[in-house]
């Protein structure tokens, strides 16, 4: 398949979509007084951790830095040195910056800019972790075997200074030619080890191509946003540190506080109804190998393989945060995020995502030994909710950038024909999902074009307005 092509737009408009969902890119002055003038509460106490050469990895041109690592190799395994920005020192309570963004939740991002859960003299100056910069942070501390499973882990307030940021393109050049900066030189081996243990405790990953609107000069262009090993290998840093911040809350004596993300386990029906497709498709499954080891051993270049993990996508589903005070039956299946294997929670983007803030908080207090902030235990239930409402309109404000550019990249080639893939057959009065390389879309087909086939389709519909395309089937 050509996953990489692409193909340039007109001019599109991001304003309406905007309006459309209330984004407010605009701070209230009063927050952004705040931010201006925030301090280190906590300036005093903190551990002098800038010995540690930390270096970021982010995509191009990102300012708002989370997180800062250093991962080193040891007799015994690994020692991975995290640094978060600590937001909840440089956000006094109750201020209008508090409130501000206890409303936004979270940043959302569209192709021309983002709207930020902080102002960004504060997102992308006084707290990022900008290289060459001192910064107040969360310091994880983990301690790994042989095997990068975890033995100990904790998290404190410290100084930190990062030494250098890599895009992910860079640390993927740099793995290959043998070359990477000495804190990521462990970075691949701890990456596969754990990506192993994901898939031992049932993680379940799919590798499905992601549609990304990027700017080429005053124009948009649709690409495939790529996908490389050290994206991976990043992303278990992340996920590690999620899941110890979750067994912290979870093995803490005493009455349970902290906020774990979610998702319930997948219905038997559509493990079963995956397992027909896999038959229909030719793709041996044996009855002992879990859903995620299957998928990670799939090409996801292969039609076969994308037909399949697009049915996949059923099974991910529910996902949600859980305050764990508000638990009357604390059972597994309540605590645990399905798609991971394991208690998680959301506690490395605090520049972006409100839990963040809460859940990190949460954990220092508990690696003190002190008492959880009264102002984190009165707004966990309020973040609950500002995070779900905000995380319903960020997933249609991607879905909606997305649309828009389709229908604008394809409106001047109606009538036009396409060799497309079908993902999706039609079911009753849902028409078929297909997805064509070139340019990279995602949409709906009229007629009954067959499954996991290359068929021919034509475009009917491109209608920017509504954004909406559609193809039929060309039999």
């Amino acid at each position: 398949m050509e996953l990489h092509q692409r193909i340039v737009s007109a001019p599109v408009d991001f304003g309406a979509i905007r309006s459309e969902f209330g984004l407010a890119s605009e701070y209230p002055a009063e927050a952004v007084s705040d931010a201006r003038d925030a301090v280190d509460a906590f300036a005093g106490t903190r551990a002098d951790r800038t010995d540690i050469e930390f270096v970021t990895i982010d995509p191009p041109g990102a300012m708002d830095l989370d997180q800062a690592l250093r991962l080193e190799r040891t007799a015994t395994g690994f020692t991975l040195h995290y640094a978060i920005a600590d937001v909840g020192a440089v956000i006094t309570p109750g201020s209008a910056l508090a409130r501000e963004s206890e409303s936004r939740g979270q940043t959302f991002y569209l192709p021309d800019g983002t709207v930020p859960l902080h102002p960004t003299v504060l997102s992308e100056g006084a707290a990022s972790l900008l290289p060459g910069h001192n910064r107040p942070a969360a310091l994880w501390t983990i301690e790994l075997d042989e095997h990068a499973v975890p033995q100990s882990f904790s998290v404190t307030r410290a100084t930190v200074r990062s030494r250098e940021r890599f895009d992910y393109a860079r640390v993927q050049a740099d793995a290959d030619a043998g070359t990477l900066h000495p804190s990521l030189v462990a970075l691949p081996e701890f990456g596969r080890l754990r990506i192993e243990a994901g898939l031992d405790q049932g993680a379940i990953s799919l590798r499905l191509p992601a549609q990304d609107v990027v700017r080429h000069g005053d124009e948009w262009r649709l690409e495939l946003e790529p996908r490389t090993a050290a994206d991976d290998w990043n992303e278990q840093v992340s996920l590690l540190t999620g899941m110890c911040a979750a067994r912290i809350m979870l093995e803490h004596n005493g009455a349970p506080i902290g906020l774990l993300r979610t998702m319930p386990p997948p219905a038997q029906s559509a493990i079963d109804s995956m397992r027909r497709t896999a038959a229909a498709l030719g793709i041996a499954w044996p009855a002992d190998v879990p859903v995620g080891r299957l998928l990670a051993g799939l090409d996801a270049n292969t039609p076969a393989a994308l037909v399949l993990m697009s049915e996949a996508t059923s099974l991910l589903r529910g996902a949600g945060y859980t305050v764990l005070a508000d638990l009357d039956d604390p059972g597994a299946d309540k605590l645990t995020h399905s798609a991971i294997g394991a208690p998680y929670a959301h506690v490395t983007a605090p520049l972006r995502r409100l839990a963040d803030r809460f859940v990190t908080e949460v954990c220092l207090a508990h690696c003190a030994g002190t008492e959880v902030p009264q102002w984190v235990i009165d707004g966990l239930g309020p973040a609950v909710e500002t995070l779900r409402r905000t995380d319903a309109v960020a997933n249609k404000v991607d879905r909606a950038c997305v649309d828009l550019t389709e229908a604008t990249v394809l409106a001047p080639r109606v009538g036009s024909e396409f060799s497309a893939l079908v993902l999706r057959e039609a079911n009753g009065s849902r028409p078929a999902e297909i997805f064509v390389a070139q340019p990279p879309v995602l949409g709906r087909c009229e007629g009954r074009p067959p499954e996991g086939q290359r068929v021919p389709v034509r475009l009917t519909v491109a209608d920017p307005d509504k954004r909406i395309i559609t193809f039929d089937y060309v039999s």
